[in-house]
């Protein structure tokens, strides 16, 4: 099963409530915060809500 590196790369200080709790529920507490998790769809929407707060890589 392939797996995604999510990285955060901007502040979530100025967004939604709902993306910060996205944040929060992926794991990511700070800039520069790394969390490696499965590839399924329930994770593919949480990085798709943030996509621009976040970098996104496949790690295998």
């Amino acid at each position: 099963m392939s797996r995604l590196k999510v990285t955060q790369t901007k502040s979530k200080i100025g967004g939604t409530a709902n993306q910060r709790d996205t944040l929060r529920s992926l794991g990511l507490k700070r800039i520069g915060d790394t969390v490696i998790k499965d590839d399924r769809p329930e994770f593919r929407g949480m990085v798709n809500m943030v996509s621009h707060l976040v970098v996104v890589e496949e790690v295998d």
